[in-house]
């Protein structure tokens, strides 16, 4: 898979909001109300990331957690990368309904 243009990824990032590029790779940070409550998110991810077999850097501070994606063999941000992000929003839409 093909890393992605500078326009394809401004278009894509476009559509994921609050989805950042920084150091070559699509970010973003989660808040959430506590500990345990962001434990559950990762766990969430976790399961998403290994049905795609695509795995973020995941970095927890408390209650804040931090996604960085990006396809290393492809030496950048990927549709991968992109559908990863947009099945974690998808879920996350989904829990907050709940």
């Amino acid at each position: 898979m093909a890393r992605l243009s500078d326009d394809a990824l401004q278009r894509e990032q476009a559509s994921l909001p609050g989805w950042s590029v920084q150091d070559g790779m699509l970010r973003k940070t989660f808040a959430h109300p506590s500990f345990p409550e962001a434990i559950v998110f990762v766990n969430a991810v976790a399961h998403l990331a290994e049905v795609a077999n695509h795995h973020p850097d995941i970095d927890i501070r408390y209650s804040n957690i931090t996604l960085a994606l990006v396809t290393h063999d492809e030496g950048g941000i990927t549709e991968k990368d992109v559908a990863l992000a947009r099945a974690v929003e998808e879920a996350r839409t989904r829990a907050s309904r709940s």
